[in-house]
């Protein structure tokens, strides 16, 4: 099992997601919590679509961190 960064914003009409590990990763819903279901989903059938065409799974990489600034 490999646990994967996702970055949520929020959007006009919802949210999205991305997978900076998984280029051309994403989802979008009208809920954040929607939103983690269906990006969940997502990396499942990219991580599927990249086993079948032999591409390697490279072990994720990105690190977060927020960093407290004043502003």
């Amino acid at each position: 099992m490999k646990k994967y960064t996702v970055f949520f914003g929020q959007t006009g009409t919802g949210y999205s997601a991305h997978v900076p590990d998984l280029p051309g990763c994403v989802a979008a819903g009208t809920t954040l919590e929607e939103t983690r279901q269906l990006i969940r989903e997502a990396i499942e059938f990219h991580l599927e679509g990249m086993r079948l065409h032999g591409e390697a799974i490279l072990t994720p990489t990105t690190h977060v961190e927020q960093i407290e600034v004043l502003a």
